[in-house]
């Protein structure tokens, strides 16, 4: 009886002892799962490749997140979110034109945050949560304009453009470059910016007049403002902060806001619907809009104006104090239906006609 008793214990404590292992081992299993999810996250940055580069690595280091991060000009980063819908693989997207970000809200690519530190961001920042439903929030903003190379127009003989209407002066031509507003949310800016300024039509004619002078429509807007400074174009038309540095480090280099008005920027940032990677992807939001994070901008050699406000910008960066601004419908420009529109506009009416 007693030898009964035993086995039988025996083999209860066997059967008890493996269901602790298999429970031991789901249990080492999921916390080795949610470890990974939250040690590491995928990430689109549109700004300057410096400033995504710089950002990721300064974030991994204090966190230990480790930032899977591609860059991308806006236009291709709601391309590649467009494709991805059904399966997202990115977990965030920051930086980089708004209008892009404002267009992905409304098609339900984006998820809603709101902060709790939104009292720390300006007031510019802050329209753009309450825009879209707290979608997107705005990460820096920047005003459009142009640069150009002293020595390269001093060689030629050229003045330097200070309205839209010096642009498409015939002495420009071949010396103009600008992005191409398909891929690029500068470009889409721009483009945008002179329909409201100009009106429509007017804006058209203006731009293939423009058409004739330029050199060549480059991707991203990122890349005029080197290729100005290492003297291989005349002219480029962009964000003006991006000229400034180059200024700075001592390059040949001047920018002006376009006498007439111009359009600006509020870049965006925003966690895509559907992230694998939610709360790893907030912590990296978050740590981007505090000081630290802004800091990285100017650090980077970046120079938009950031949005947090409490703390001291780097004094490098242009104010828009003495710039003349459009009022800038980001609810109208930011539609994907009038952006589709307003490209196939230029397509058939620029983009398609010879220089």
């Amino acid at each position: 009886m007693a030898s009964r008793l035993n086995n039988t214990k025996e083999s209860s404590m066997k059967k008890f002892s493996t269901k602790l292992r298999t429970l031991a081992a789901w249990g080492v299993l999921t916390f080795a799962t949610s470890a990974y999810a939250a040690s590491s996250i995928n990430a689109i940055c549109s700004t300057d490749q410096s400033w995504c580069e710089m950002a990721a690595q300064a974030f991994t280091k204090a966190t230990g997140v480790t930032v899977l991060q591609t860059r991308k000009a806006t236009g291709e980063a709601l391309a590649q979110l467009r494709a991805e819908a059904a399966n997202p693989k990115t977990d965030i997207w920051w930086g980089g034109t708004g209008d892009p970000f404002l267009q992905a809200a409304e098609m339900g690519l984006l998820a809603p945050y709101r902060p709790a530190y939104i009292n720390d961001l300006h007031s510019w920042s802050v329209r753009q949560y309450a825009m879209t439903e707290n979608r997107v929030g705005g990460f820096y903003t920047s005003a459009i304009g142009f640069g150009w190379n002293t020595e390269v127009l001093k060689k030629k003989n050229l003045p330097a453009p200070k309205c839209w209407a010096d642009m498409i002066k015939p002495i420009y031509k071949g010396e103009v470059e600008i992005s191409h507003p398909a891929s690029s949310g500068t470009a889409y800016t721009i483009l945008a910016g002179l329909v409201q300024l100009m009106g429509e039509d007017a804006a058209f004619d203006y731009i293939k007049k423009l058409h004739l002078n330029v050199t060549q429509y480059t991707r991203s807007g990122t890349a005029q403002a080197p290729n100005v400074a290492k003297g291989e174009v005349g002219v480029g038309i962009s964000f003006i902060f991006g000229f400034d540095l180059w200024r700075h480090n001592k390059y040949p280099v001047m920018a002006a806001a376009p006498c007439e008005g111009t359009s600006y920027e509020i870049g965006g940032i925003a966690l895509v619907k559907g992230s694998r990677n939610l709360e790893a992807a907030k912590q990296y939001y978050d740590w981007l809009m505090g000081p630290e994070g802004q800091k990285i901008g100017a650090l980077s050699g970046s120079l938009q104006v950031p949005a947090n406000k409490t703390f001291k910008p780097d004094p490098r960066i242009p104010l828009l104090d003495d710039v003349r601004l459009i009022k800038y419908d980001f609810e109208k420009y930011g539609k994907a239906a009038e952006r589709k529109r307003l490209l196939e506009r230029w397509n058939k009416e620029v983009g398609a006609q010879a220089r």
